[in-house]
């Protein structure tokens, strides 16, 4: 039988030794993966929690809408990515109002796949992708699709027509673009908002002239486009943050392809457009903290 020598022991002792030590070594480094993939995929959860419980209309509920298809020319409807007032007699929302802040934001393509909405009531007119061909008018945005960017999902959201109204082009693409701009803007430098547009009236004017109405009558053409931003730093408990000094930018501007492309120069108060609309745009917020912030015209940066 064979008996190993003194020095091959050693030998063989050392290859095991060498084995033993590797598999160790190969035991901790997985168990410390794990942890490091844990701690990973938890801000990504948190921050998909935090964008889908976003409260949209957290500041308010301006005409006191409410889902029930009596109140045909106020019909609440509520979705992941903003909310609105619809008009169904007009075709368009009254407004709109959505948060926006860095957790809706991501790299999601613009996805352009303009829809007739399906959730309006059965019966009601609904707006296609091509109801504002050939108008001079093009399909405006309320909220708009680059606030929106987390998902394919959350940006095709955008594209519904309950989420359009007939807006002059240059009103489209450039005023309310630039404005759009900067309230992105203002999210990259650590802030919140809380926007809500609308529209009100009768008759603008497009590329192709003025009209009332477009699509056989049944999409109403809006006579003036409003928003009101209500601007915070990032945090919670969002309305108890609003005091006086918070900042909010009121926009009013004609419907109109003259329209300057500047939109600092159409700022108004929060008062002024709730005298046009009858809406309480800020129910949420104090009345004694609303009756100084709605008065105010804001003078603040426009760029």
């Amino acid at each position: 039988m064979f008996k190993p020598t003194k020095i091959m022991k050693k030998i063989i002792y050392k290859i095991s030794l060498f084995l033993a030590l590797g598999a160790i070594s190969v035991s901790c480094k997985k168990e410390a993966a794990e942890p490091v993939n844990q701690e990973v995929a938890q801000p990504q959860n948190d921050l998909a929690a935090a964008r889908t419980a976003s409260d949209n209309m957290a500041m308010g509920n301006p005409s006191g809408a409410v889902a029930n298809t009596a109140n045909y020319w106020n019909y609440l409807m509520n979705k992941t990515q903003y909310s609105m007032s619809y008009h169904r007699d007009r075709g368009t929302p009254n407004w709109v109002s959505w948060h926006l802040d860095n957790t809706w934001l991501g790299s999601a393509p613009r996805q352009d796949d303009f829809r007739a909405d399906a959730s309006l009531p059965a019966g009601w007119f609904q707006a296609g992708a091509t109801s504002y061909t050939g108008t001079g008018f093009d399909r405006g945005h309320n909220c708009p699709s680059a606030d929106r960017t987390y998902s394919v999902t959350d940006n095709s959201a955008t594209f519904l027509m309950s989420n359009m109204i007939p807006q002059a082009p240059t009103n489209n693409q450039q005023t309310w673009g630039n404005l759009e701009d900067y309230c992105r803007k203002l999210v990259s430098q650590g802030n919140e908002l809380y926007i809500i547009m609308g529209s009100y009236g009768t008759g603008g004017t497009g590329s192709s002239g003025t009209y009332n109405t477009i699509a056989g009558g049944k999409i109403t053409v809006p006579n003036r486009i409003w928003k009101v931003i209500v601007v915070l730093p990032q945090g919670t408990s969002d309305v108890s943050r609003v005091t006086s000094s918070t900042r909010v930018i009121a926009v009013n501007t004609p419907n109109i392809n003259t329209v300057s492309t500047a939109w600092g120069g159409y700022r108004t108060t929060v008062d002024a457009i709730e005298s046009a609309t009858g809406y309480n745009i800020l129910s949420n917020v104090p009345a004694s903290i609303q009756s100084v912030i709605e008065a105010k015209v804001d003078n603040g940066p426009t760029l």
